[in-house]
């Protein structure tokens, strides 16, 4: 009780004032040896590889203005053969709906192989309802994706005219 009344008599502004100090003093402290130990190999990789991509820039611009340019050296080579005509055949955006589509249902096994390893250990701690119908609720979006893409046409390949 003797200490609660010795500090109720150190007045409000000279606390305030301490801590302030306190907190000043510690954000103006030089960098210790903990810092350089943590952070300069980052900071020593990070000079070296910028170091690296400026050189190598440098370098091809130096040395690429050496090169006698022409127009056989400037054209493209094509095993031996002239280049005529596109450079590749056209795709037909089919291919990559469906590979765009694949991809996002490809990553529904990926989120649903760790919920399924840890499932046991949620029901195990009473908390697999839950668990169960997040999971539920991701399958339904999903499901809901699939039948809108089923509707567009998205896996229909026969071309509509």
């Amino acid at each position: 009780m003797a200490l609660a009344t010795v500090e109720n008599e150190i007045p409000k502004q000279t606390c305030i004032s301490r801590w302030k100090s306190l907190r000043l003093r510690a954000s103006f402290q030089p960098m210790g040896p903990e810092f350089t130990d943590n952070y300069l190999p980052i900071a020593l990789q990070i000079v070296i590889a910028v170091g690296f991509a400026v050189s190598a820039l440098l370098m091809s611009v130096a040395f690429g203005r050496s090169a006698r340019r022409n127009k056989i050296k400037d054209s493209a080579y094509e095993c031996g053969m002239l280049p005529v005509g596109e450079g590749q055949a056209r795709f037909s955006v089919k291919f990559y709906l469906v590979a765009m589509l694949f991809v996002l249902f490809d990553i529904e096994v990926v989120f649903m192989y760790p919920w399924a390893v840890v499932f046991r250990d949620f029901v195990d701690a009473g908390n697999g309802p839950s668990i169960f119908w997040a999971m539920m609720g991701f399958v339904g979006i999903l499901a809901v994706a699939y039948v809108y893409a089923l509707k567009k046409g998205a896996f229909n390949w026969a071309e509509q005219r």
